[in-house]
């Protein structure tokens, strides 16, 4: 019995290390598509070179993030399959369903469309090029509605029925399953954070180049001014944004997973009044958090908009219903911190671009610089919170996690994780040093385009010393 928990908890663990690598290319290619379009708008309509060169720099990135996020999603395909079989014959009917949708349309938008955005430029016209683009950033888009509504189904399932004989569930109304309660929320939550993440990257490299060229007693080029003022206002418009979808989505989730909200807010018992848990640690064990500190009031504001309003507590569900809340209680409090954080790098850009000291504020570069990572990490978390926060379900109240893992054994788990932690750091550890390398490189005024008759070109100078050759291609 403990060697079976054991390689559930295995099977677990290598499932969240798999998707948790993969999550951060898709988000970043959904980014860095829409803003290559932008690029290539703006530069046909007003014709100057600078948008040129950024989308000659920035599909560069593209092509790689693009490339890792493909091999690092055909892992996770398998998964379901040997480690999750069960789950699989169970909720196939649905989530099959709505990911053969993903292949059927996403995926071929993009497959289609990916060499004439790569290496068409000079073989089609300007507005067919552009078009491509277009076609890639709304496939990357469409990819996440219909991963995000799979996923969504599984937190907040509608629309199916449960065959008496197999256990298995059945589509019952497709638009009741693929509009589930949560859908929306989440598809909103995602394409933000997707955005935000992608955001701070840019502004991010900008950042680094403007402090390069005032160490060298120079002027940052256009592009590099360009490239961060643009992040700036992403970050400016789309942190704000973030957050009141935040708090909708909180709304809901209360709603609709409330052992979920508890869980996340430390809470045990449940009361009106209630009041907000900054910091803690909560004891599954003795059932209460530990060391709180409390604001009196603010946890039912916030939760319910009200402050008399009731917000739950995990004593009113059985235990064997609670989600792990140690994590979620900190992966939310870490999510939560880098929104408000990347708020107000915004707003202060917004100052410093009102007193015309944005390009020249050394101190704001740096924390601009020490941003990179933050929305990919606010998005990490979030990914924590809402997949451990749905535990011990697969399908919410339906389907328990021990009831949907494959008969697997224990030494075969423990080989095939390590196996994955290995072989994961050394090819997506070289792909993200090769990744920093290309954009340690300033954009330039006419920048290089890789010609179209060698693709391998986009990466072959960029590779790091002991990887042979360049990052694979896009599969089919």
């Amino acid at each position: 019995m403990q060697t079976a928990a054991l390689a559930l908890v295995l099977a677990r663990f290598q499932f969240a290390f798999t998707v948790g690598v993969h999550i951060i290319f898709p988000a970043f290619s959904i980014g860095l598509a829409a803003y290559l379009a932008v690029l290539e708008g703006l530069w046909l309509k007003t014709g100057r070179q600078v948008f040129l060169d950024l989308y000659r720099y920035w599909i560069k990135a593209f092509s790689i993030v693009f490339s890792m996020g493909v091999v690092s999603g055909l892992v996770m395909s398998y998964e379901f399959g040997t480690n999750w079989s069960v789950f699989s014959r169970k909720a196939g009917p649905i989530t099959g369903v709505l990911l053969s949708y993903e292949v059927m349309t996403a995926f071929f938008l993009e497959a289609g469309f990916l060499g004439v955005m790569l290496f068409g430029m000079s073989k089609v016209g300007r507005g067919l090029h552009f078009a491509a683009t277009c076609c890639v950033s709304v496939g990357t888009l469409i990819s996440m509605t219909w991963i995000l509504a799979s996923n969504s189904w599984m937190q907040t399932p509608r629309g199916y029925t449960i065959d008496p004989a197999t256990g298995r569930f059945m589509p019952d109304d497709w638009l009741a399953i693929i509009f589930n309660p949560s859908f929306p929320f989440r598809l909103v939550h995602m394409g933000l954070a997707a955005f935000l993440s992608v955001a701070f990257a840019v502004g991010a490299t900008g950042a680094w180049h403007m402090l390069k060229a005032r160490r060298a007693g120079a002027i940052a080029s256009e592009p590099v001014r360009v490239m961060f003022s643009m992040a700036m206002w992403m970050a400016a418009i789309v942190a704000p944004l973030q957050i009141l979808a935040g708090d909708a989505h909180g709304l809901n989730t209360l709603k609709y997973q409330p052992v979920k909200i508890a869980a996340m807010e430390g809470d045990w018992e449940t009361e009106g009044r209630a009041s907000e848990l900054l910091f803690g640690i909560p004891n599954m064990k003795t059932e209460r958090t530990d060391y709180a500190v409390k604001v009196p009031l603010l946890g039912s504001l916030i939760l319910t908009h009200s402050l008399d309003g009731k917000v739950p507590g995990m004593k009113d569900f059985p235990r064997d219903q609670r989600p792990p809340s140690p994590i979620i209680f900190f992966s939310f409090r870490i999510m939560v911190a880098l929104a408000f954080l990347m708020a107000l790098v915004g707003f202060w850009s917004l100052w410093l671009r009102r007193t015309s000291a944005l390009f020249t504020s050394p101190v704001f570069h740096r924390v601009a610089l020490c941003m990179a990572p933050a929305g990919f990490t606010a998005l990490l978390c979030g990914w924590i919170t809402t997949e451990v926060g749905r535990q011990p379900w697969t399908v919410y109240g339906l389907l328990r996690t021990a009831e949907s893992v494959s008969p697997i054994v224990l030494s075969s788990m423990a080989m095939t994780l390590a196996a994955f932690v290995v072989v994961y750091v050394i090819v997506f550890g070289s792909g993200l040093v090769i990744l920093l390398r290309l954009l340690g490189r300033a954009p330039e005024e006419g920048e290089h385009n890789p010609s179209p008759a060698h693709p391998a070109d986009v990466l072959a100078t960029h590779t790091h010393p002991g990887i042979a050759g360049p990052i694979p291609d896009e599969g089919a």
